[in-house]
C-alpha cells in the first residue's frame, strides 16, 4: 500500500507542476494581451499639445497669490422665548473680509500647541 501512495503522490507532483506552467503561460498571454489594448487605446488618443499651443503668461507678467484676513459671521440668535433656529435657518456659515488686515503672529506664552491656552510650563 505504501508503494501505491507513493505512486499517487509522485504523479500529483507532476499534474500540480503542469497545472502551475499552464497557469503561468495564461498569465503571460493575459499582460501580453493588456500590453496591446493599451497600445491600441494610446493610438487613438490625440497627440499631447506642441509647444506653440501651451498657455502663455499674460503680459502684466506672472499672478501673485493674493492674501486677506477674514471673520466669521455672527450666527442669528433666536429670539427670546420663541423657537429654536433649525440648521436650515442657520444657513451657510459665511465670513467677511476683517477689518483688521494685519496677520496675526505667534507670541511666546500666548498659547500651547493645539490651542490648549498655555505654555505647558508651571
Amino acid at each position: 500500500m505504501d508503494t501505491a501512495l507513493e505512486q499517487l503522490a509522485a504523479a500529483g507532483s507532476v499534474a500540480g507542476m503542469v497545472v502551475i506552467v499552464v497557469c503561468g503561460v495564461l498569465v503571460t498571454a493575459a499582460l501580453m494581451g493588456a500590453v496591446r489594448l493599451g497600445i491600441g487605446v494610446r493610438r487613438r488618443e490625440s497627440a499631447p499639445p506642441r509647444r506653440s499651443e501651451q498657455p502663455r503668461l499674460p503680459d502684466s507678467g506672472p499672478v501673485r497669490e493674493e492674501q486677506t484676513m477674514r471673520e466669521p459671521n455672527e450666527v442669528p440668535r433666536a429670539a427670546e422665548g420663541g423657537e429654536r433656529l433649525t440648521p436650515h435657518q442657520l444657513g451657510n456659515a459665511s465670513t467677511r473680509p476683517s477689518g483688521d488686515q494685519a496677520r496675526r503672529r505667534w507670541h511666546p506664552g500666548s498659547s500651547g500647541s493645539f490651542g490648549s491656552g498655555g505654555s505647558g510650563a508651571k
